[in-house]
């Protein structure tokens, strides 16, 4: 493609976006881009992905296969589509986490909507630094989340810290493509046609051009591999959905 690929390897910088910026910048600019998009960010998905997301996280739910005596933290997972993916599969109970109260608000929302009002924990934190104690949780789980951190290696350490020995780890985010002749229609599509819509749809133009960005920065499936490996999660595979768009990774702390 003909945009950056690379995160930034300085230790004192990481990227928004195209852009180099410090840690706690990052921190504070994500949560101010969740805290416009949060309350058109389920329809943005469906215009963003034409629906295919919800394929996707099917996926990603099919591959879990949960049961009722397995616990959940859902590290990003606002606005609770994850979260009731899992227990309608017949999960058991769920901690969502998200650093951004507005997702958490429309979560909660959501919930109550369906009629769903036990068996979830909501709670604003950061995927830096999980509010759960150490060996604490059968499944980590994060769907579009774990891009848009500070410091991912840290992410990762600290999903290794609350998986008991035997839990699995569980990461669908955008990726890149793997067909190099849709590369042109796919840049066309992210950095044309998703600011028009987060513009039209949501008010919030460059919201979606930092989230278009975001996904290019974004280590590819491999590199992305080694990470969780070096996070000290072992098994780790990959699974590509739609050539390449998204990924899903999949690993277990032994």
């Amino acid at each position: 493609m003909s945009q950056q690929k690379q995160t930034n390897n300085d230790a004192d910088t990481v990227s928004f976006g195209f852009r180099d910026v410090r840690p706690n910048e990052k921190t504070e600019m994500v949560s101010e881009v969740f805290a416009s998009v949060a309350g058109k960010y389920d329809l943005m998905n469906d215009l963003m992905s034409l629906g295919i997301h919800r394929l996707w996280k099917g996926a990603m739910l099919d591959w879990l296969n949960p049961r009722p005596d397995q616990t959940l933290v859902d590290v990003g997972g606002g606005t609770g589509d994850i979260t009731f993916k899992w227990l309608a599969r017949g999960g058991g109970p769920v901690q969502v986490v998200d650093y951004s109260a507005e997702m958490i608000g429309v979560g909660r929302d959501r919930a109550i909507d369906k009629g769903i009002l036990d068996g979830i924990t909501w709670t604003v934190g950061n995927a830096e630094e999980l509010p759960l104690d150490d060996s604490s949780v059968d499944v980590y789980a994060s769907a579009f989340c774990l891009r848009n951190v500070a410091r991912l290696d840290k992410a990762l350490a600290e999903a290794r810290r609350v998986l008991k020995p035997g839990g699995r780890f569980m990461c669908l985010e955008f990726s890149h493509l793997i067909v190099p002749a849709l590369e042109d229609a796919y840049d066309a599509w992210s950095f044309k046609v998703l600011p028009a819509l987060g513009e039209r749809v949501a008010a919030d133009r460059e919201s979606y051009v930092y989230l278009a960005e975001s996904i290019r920065r974004f280590p590819d499936q491999d590199t992305y591999a080694d990470m969780i490996r070096d996070a000290g999660l072992e098994q780790v595979k990959v699974r590509n959905l739609s050539a390449g768009i998204a990924a899903l990774h999949s690993a277990w702390r032994l």
